[in-house]
């Protein structure tokens, strides 16, 4: 297990003002936060993010009971629910027709992750596809947004979207971690863009250069956590909390202030997500 980050909030700065965060992607079921979730929390609260999204697609198919769980257990956490592309091969009907009735519980605010990984290809391509283009169409009925993943296969995820549709709901890319011209071809779809805590480290400048350009009225943030943590944390646990260093990081990034990113990103992913209309 993976050593926190953080033991005290005070490690961070609140942001200024007031300013509400959003973890919109986080993996809160996963078993590194299993001794210490209310200590997690707490810290996100004292830096002033006041909701959070946890992510079913985050292994087996159990993990979309314990992303709602959690969701149903803390009025500042939302659930998602689906299949991650590394586990695509194994979608099978019973599957979809468990995650249809998940889908309509009150404390789940979207569908995901899914999407494409060519880099481990876990699953075969085509399962992948396959899986893809049904989360897509369920997205639409249900009118929910996607959460999408996506490394090394741009073109195909664009191609299936522009096939499938996206519907009404919206969705997006999360954890970006291509360039520019992808940014500008899934923002032209409609997708929203969420930059996690790579836009700090060394190698991502490509990535930096699409948090430069993406539109902040289309921007979300999110820490994957308890993967990528930022820098200076890199290496160690992530967690909600540090989605303060990635607002820290892209505001430097666009030379605007910090509250600015804070609250733009924040007002996007209850707009997407819902997250007012679902949790009054």
């Amino acid at each position: 297990m993976q050593r926190p980050a953080l033991t005290s909030a005070e490690e961070l700065p609140a942001m200024p003002d007031g300013a509400p965060l959003v973890d919109s992607h986080c993996h809160l079921d996963f078993d590194s936060f299993g001794d210490d979730l209310e200590e997690v929390l707490e810290r996100a609260r004292a830096v002033g993010v006041s909701h959070m999204i946890t992510i079913g697609a985050s292994g087996p198919f159990a993990a979309n009971q314990a992303a709602v769980a959690l969701a149903s257990a803390h009025e500042s956490i939302s659930a998602t629910v689906g299949v991650h592309p590394h586990e695509a091969a194994s979608l099978d009907d019973a599957q979809m027709r468990r995650l249809e009735t998940m889908a309509d519980d009150p404390n789940v605010v979207g569908i995901g992750e899914t999407g494409l990984d060519y880099h481990y290809d876990h699953s075969p391509r085509e399962a992948q596809r396959d899986a893809f283009g049904r989360f897509l169409d369920l997205a639409q009925r249900k009118q929910l947004p996607v959460s999408i993943h996506l490394r090394n296969a741009d073109e195909d995820a664009a191609a299936i979207v522009r096939e499938c549709g996206l519907g009404d709901a919206g969705g997006v890319i999360h954890c970006f971690s291509s360039d520019r011209a992808a940014a500008t071809t899934f923002l032209d779809l409609g997708l929203h863009i969420s930059f996690s805590g790579i836009v700090t480290f060394k190698s991502a400048e490509e990535v930096r250069d699409a948090a430069r350009m993406v539109p902040l009225d289309r921007m979300l943030i999110e820490t994957d956590s308890p993967f990528l943590a930022p820098v200076p944390h890199r290496g160690r646990r992530n967690e909600p909390a540090l989605v303060s260093r990635t607002a820290a990081a892209i505001a430097e990034l666009r030379n605007e202030p910090v509250e600015r990113i804070a609250s733009s990103t924040a007002e996007n992913a209850i707009r997407l997500f819902a997250l007012k209309q679902r949790r009054a």
